[in-house]
Formats: C-alpha cells, structure tokens, sequence
C-alpha cells in the first residue's frame, strides 16, 4: 500500500488497454492512486511535462518521478511494492517472463489490430496468419491456467491487450477448437474479479492503431 508520506498520479485516456496494464497491476498491489484523464488530442501540460519524449500515456509519476511504458511502469509497481509479486523471483524465470511480454508487444498486438480494423482484405488475411503463428507460440507457452501459474503474473498483464482488441472488435481472435487454452485464458483473465473492475465496458476502448508500428505505450 502507498504510505501517506508518498504522491502516486496515473496519467492515462480510460479505454487505452496500456493504461489498463498499469491500473490491474496498481489493484493487485492496493496501491491507491489519482488518476489524471487525459486528451490525446490536446495533451496537457502535465502530460507534455512527465512525459516529452514520447508524449503518450500512461504516464505513472510517484513522487514527483514521471515513468513512462507500460511494461516498464509494471515492473516498477513490482519492485516498488513487494506483496502480490508480479514478476517471478527467480532469475531466470524472470527473464523468460520479459521475454514473452516483449514478444507479444512485438508480434501479437500490432498483427491483432491489423487483423481487426485494416482495410485492405488480402492484408487482413496476411496478418490473420501471422498472427495465428505467434498465437501458437503462446498457446504453446500456457501451462496452466495463467502464464503465472494458478494466479496471473507479468505475461498474463502484458497479453490482456488480445483479448481487448477481440472485444472491440467482438470477433475471435482466439477460436477454441484452434487455440483451446488461450481461448479459456482470455475468459479467466479477462472475467478475473480483480480485472474486471478495471476494465471499462468495451464501447470505451480506444481503437488500437493498425500501421504495424511497435506500440509506445
């Protein structure tokens, strides 16, 4: 829990499914926040401020110190605040979990967006099939019934992104009889009670861009 003595502001857009990462992990800590909306299209100062390389949320500033990228505000929450560990203690259990949460913000969430909302229908169906090739990898990888084991860890954090763009997509991503675990993942996760109430309802996602470009925040 955030001591009284400590400043903790989130700086997001509700329905960014970056901004979401953070805010599932702040709720499986208990550390209390204030969160400060933002507007993509006329950033605040603050935001401008906290964050002038990028000027993307979410931004997570504790004590008057401004980080930026999801993954790496997740793994300061979790080395911040010890209780509910994210990440795994030992080492190299740790560096495979980094290692998949980096392969699905390279491979699965632009493929996913692409395979969702781009025009052109051969390059739909491009993107379809690679992102169907990475999906193995994770569906391969899923050994119970979060990437964290019995409860969800940094992967499962970092994946959530999937299962949100099938939402507002309302399409499947994950057909069953294709990919039978991660399909029954994105229903525990996405239903977990302690997700569910940091998720918005889907009609406030935000439409994640299709360009193909690595995604920056």
């Amino acid at each position: 829990m955030a001591s009284s003595q400590e400043e903790v502001i989130l700086l997001g857009v509700i329905g960014s499914p970056f901004l979401h990462r953070v805010q599932i992990a702040l709720k499986l800590k208990g550390v209390e926040y204030k969160y400060l909306e933002d507007d993509l299209n006329n950033k605040s100062d603050l935001l401008l401020k906290y964050n002038p390389v990028y000027k993307m949320i979410p931004v997570f500033v504790h004590n008057e110190k401004p980080i930026s990228e999801s993954l790496v505000i997740v793994e300061y929450i979790d080395d911040t605040w010890k209780n509910n560990p994210i990440l795994p203690s030992d080492p190299y259990h740790r560096a495979l979990a980094r290692f998949w949460a980096k392969f699905i913000d390279d491979k699965c969430v632009a493929l996913a967006a692409k395979s969702v909302f781009i025009v052109d229908e051969k390059e739909k169906e491009k993107a379809k099939e690679e992102l169907f090739e990475a999906l193995n990898y994770l569906e391969n990888e899923l050994k119970g019934k979060f990437f964290g084991g019995d409860e969800f860890g940094f992967v499962d954090i970092a994946a959530v992104i999937v299962p949100i763009i099938q939402e507002i997509a309302g399409l499947q991503l994950f057909p069953s009889e294709k990919f039978p675990k991660l399909s029954k993942w994105s229903q525990d996760f996405y239903n977990h009670s302690l997700v569910n109430q940091v998720m918005p309802p889907k009609t406030n996602f935000l439409p994640i861009s299709s360009s193909g470009s690595k995604p920056r925040c």
